[in-house]
């Protein structure tokens, strides 16, 4: 990505569908203390089952413990399924029967409504290289070009909520934009003015990213970055475009050598003016500008003709 901004008319990006839920933070609690009230449950739990069974055999006091040592027991249990491990880089999607609640981020050992059902979803840097694409570009000619992105999760819940497989449609929809921006472009062009794939890369990566960008906002997609990994001519037209690559290079090189050769050859003739240590007439002027033209647009050495006689003779 460059410093420079990329100038996108709004109209040329694709309108997604406002997004119809947003990421918000879970309630949850830390699972340690959770975890040691649960553990305390179960054994006391188990303690007063096992202590109601010694003294019914003796008290029917004991009959009426065991039960609650069950219900204690069982509930403990309970609490345990609440608990939730949250590594560095991942996040947890809270439902409770079917309704979102919240995203656990926090990392660590977290308690949450042991009915609820808890979505794990990474929220780390991934990269996505797409295949070598075949498309036409701006002149109709057949090229291949691949990208790779870089992108995150920002909305866990509009990456579980809002489409169906948030990963696939990242590599859909970047597949899309590489194409619609491939064909907007020409591969190559020797006219400043046009931009290029190969002459504009930075610039048309940062408008990639720019499209990319507002493809994948509503699944909750952040692009960090994306660039052209492979850009070629198709394999049926690369030798035939490395020729006119080459002629258009040669033309383009020879119209900078005759744009400067006449420069050089107009200040030569206004200073021999200015000067007046030699008198031109039209004729030896044409001369003296068609021998100046020779040497300087000449792709090798002028040979010099040493002349004995007179320009006439």
């Amino acid at each position: 990505m460059t410093t420079s901004q990329a100038v996108v008319d709004p109209q040329d990006l694709p309108e997604m569908p406002s997004p119809q839920v947003r990421e918000t933070p879970a309630h949850s609690l830390p699972g340690a203390l959770a975890l040691v009230f649960s553990l305390v449950g179960v054994v006391l739990g188990a303690g007063v089952i096992v202590l109601g069974g010694v003294i019914a055999a003796s008290n029917t006091m004991g009959v009426a413990l065991m039960p609650v040592g069950v219900i204690v027991l069982i509930c403990s249990i309970f609490g345990l399924i609440g608990l939730n491990m949250v590594a560095p880089g991942e996040a947890r999607v809270v439902q409770l029967f079917g309704r979102y609640t919240g995203t656990i981020r926090q990392d660590g050992l977290r308690w949450v409504n042991p009915l609820s059902t808890r979505t794990k979803i990474s929220t780390r840097v991934r990269n996505h290289e797409t295949a070598v694409l075949k498309v036409n570009d701006a002149d109709g000619n057949p090229i291949e070009l691949a990208a790779v992105v870089v992108w995150q999760v920002a909305d866990t819940a509009q990456a579980s909520f809002e489409v169906d497989d948030y990963v696939e449609f990242v590599s859909t929809q970047t597949e899309a934009a590489v194409r619609h921006i491939a064909i907007e472009y020409p591969y190559d062009s020797h006219n400043e003015a046009v931009s290029s794939l190969r002459g504009n890369a930075e610039e048309i990566t940062e408008k990639l990213a720019i499209e990319l960008t507002a493809r994948v906002e509503a699944a909750g997609v952040r692009i960090v970055e994306s660039r052209f990994t492979h850009l070629a001519y198709a394999p049926e037209i690369a030798s035939a475009m490395l020729q006119r690559q080459q002629a258009g290079a040669i033309v383009a090189a020879r119209k900078t050598i005759v744009d400067g050769a006449c420069g050089m050859v107009e200040d030569a003739l206004l200073r021999i003016t200015e000067q007046d240590f030699v008198q031109l007439d039209e004729e030896r002027r044409a001369t003296m500008v068609s021998n100046l033209l020779v040497v300087l647009c000449g792709d090798r050495s002028p040979q010099p003709v040493m002349n004995t006689g007179t320009l006439y003779q």
